[in-house]
């Protein structure tokens, strides 16, 4: 992510992102529209290897636990950067959803609807 990307996600109040259909406190006064977030990711020969020792020992894989945050990560901030250049302040019905595109090549995307809003 570039600089400017980077400044536009920071400057997105995060509090305002919810997976409700509402805000409290606040009023829905313009729809935007769906905005989203889309990161599509393989896996390293090297995180597979180091995959594989976790394997042995059981428990989390936190190699493929972090790909998988990052990845998660990515795609929301590309989302509030979607709901930024729509000019909304907020955004509801938040959610994730991800596939196998190839064996080993996942997609994560996370979408919304952007609104504006206001306090009441």
């Amino acid at each position: 992510m570039n600089n400017n990307q980077e400044n536009a996600v920071n400057n997105f109040d995060k509090s305002m992102v919810t997976t409700a259909f509402i805000l409290d406190g606040y009023k829905i006064i313009q729809n935007k529209g769906l905005v989203k977030g889309i990161i599509v990711r393989s896996r390293s020969i090297v995180g597979n290897i180091g995959a594989s020792i976790q394997t042995i020992f059981g428990g989390n894989i936190t190699i493929y636990t972090q790909m998988c945050e990052r990845a998660r990560d990515e795609a929301y901030n590309l989302m509030c950067q979607h709901a930024q250049a729509f000019g909304s302040n907020a955004i509801i019905a938040v959610r994730y959803d991800t596939n196998e595109v190839a064996p080993g090549i996942s997609e994560v995307l996370c979408y919304g609807t952007a609104v504006v809003v206001e306090k009441i």
